[in-house]
């Protein structure tokens, strides 16, 4: 292994400067809508009604607010519904049914959402930053680096528009609702922890205030942020967390993911614990099978060990990743052979493991891929 890279600050700071994304009513709570439109001499009342046709109708186009007086329309709709982001490109895979999004921001950062529908349920993949900051050497968007966050209102607005392919149709099989939310796209959540759990907050309000989701249908993924995972079990939302692992040891885990140099293994481990302890919501292990990297069987074993030291309540599951790889790079998918014997030894320890269904490699399906191929 290459020499250990400097441990990473524990506030990763955004680029100063940048100006704002508009105010839009995702950003804001029931009340803080209303406040607003009175603030700008407004109807209050009228608050809900954009909300409405936001959540609930997933109107886009004025002219169908007919129940707005025309002389305050553009008013109330600039004032609450301003355009967030542009659809560049959308690709498609699986007969349709998984849609790649790039989208261009207000100030031409570009992130990517990703909709997979299954016979089942349908899921929105979201970004929560432009960029990431937690250089991940295998991932594509970590080797950008962090451009900025995205608002509140940016990472709800992938997901509503999703919604709205679905209610109209545009997605194979007929009209649907979006059921589940992964906050696995650019970005790591955690490290945009104000704007995600609002964003959290805006899907599972009922409707017409948010889209009226279940938290138990919302993922958020994160590479390890220790206290902000802690800070996560203390808000009594019962999303499920998702912990990026990759290893089960440090020598490794301070290479693949370099935040590890700054909370260990057995810290996040522990975080993760606690956070099952009190929301009594099973954690996903996430790990991206490396070939000749991380997925060796011994490596399957201490997993393992790392794990059942927690405890054997059923508190973790396990979710293998067939690494989907960027151009040229030296980090490749696991021997199914090898991936096979890892699973195995997992379950012979009792430990709940799936290998998470590949989609969309065929249209950049990488997180980050799309978007740096565009840039």
């Amino acid at each position: 292994m290459s020499e250990s890279p400097k441990p990473l600050p524990l506030v990763f700071s955004e680029p100063r400067g940048r100006k704002k994304p508009p105010r839009h009513l995702a950003d804001l709570d029931e009340a803080g809508r209303k406040e607003l439109l009175e603030e700008m001499g407004l109807p209050g009342f009228r608050a809900k009604q954009l909300s409405n046709h936001y959540f609930a109708r997933l109107v886009d186009d004025p002219a169908e607010m007919t129940d707005l007086p025309a002389g305050q329309r553009d008013e109330l709709v600039s004032a609450l519904l301003p355009e967030l982001m542009t659809p560049l490109r959308t690709m498609e895979a699986d007969k349709g049914t998984t849609r790649k999004t790039l989208w261009r921001l207000f100030d031409g950062a570009l992130v990517e959402s990703v909709l997979m529908r299954y016979t089942d349920r349908v899921t929105m993949c979201v970004s929560s930053q432009a960029g990431c900051g937690m250089a991940c050497p295998f991932c594509a968007t970590g080797q950008g680096g962090l451009q900025r966050n995205m608002s509140t209102a940016e990472i709800v607005e992938q997901v509503v528009a999703g919604a709205r392919s679905l209610a109209r149709g545009e997605v194979p099989g007929g009209p649907g609702r979006v059921s589940n939310v992964v906050f696995m796209g650019m970005g790591e959540p955690l490290a945009n922890y104000k704007a995600v759990l609002g964003a959290v907050r805006r899907l599972t309000d009922p409707s017409p205030a948010g889209l009226g989701m279940s938290a138990r249908g919302i993922t958020v993924s994160t590479v390890g942020l220790v206290p902000r995972i802690l800070q996560l079990a203390d808000e009594g939302i019962p999303v499920t967390l998702a912990l990026s692992l990759h290893a089960p040891d440090d020598e490794l885990r301070n290479e693949l993911v370099p935040i590890n140099t700054r909370f260990s293994v057995a810290e996040t481990v522990d975080a993760a614990w606690t956070y099952a302890d009190k929301t009594k919501r099973r954690v996903s292990i996430e790990y991206a099978m490396m070939r000749g990297i991380n997925d060796q069987a011994w490596r399957a074993d201490l997993l393992a060990d790392v794990l059942l030291a927690r405890g054997t309540w059923g508190w973790v599951h396990v979710n293998l990743i067939p690494l989907n790889p960027t151009p040229g790079s030296k980090w490749t998918a696991s021997d199914p052979a090898d991936e096979r014997e890892f699973v195995r030894r997992l379950e012979a320890r009792g430990i709940p493991t799936t290998v998470r269904d590949t989609r969309g490699r065929e249209i950049d399906g990488a997180c980050g891929q799309l978007a740096a191929t565009e840039a």
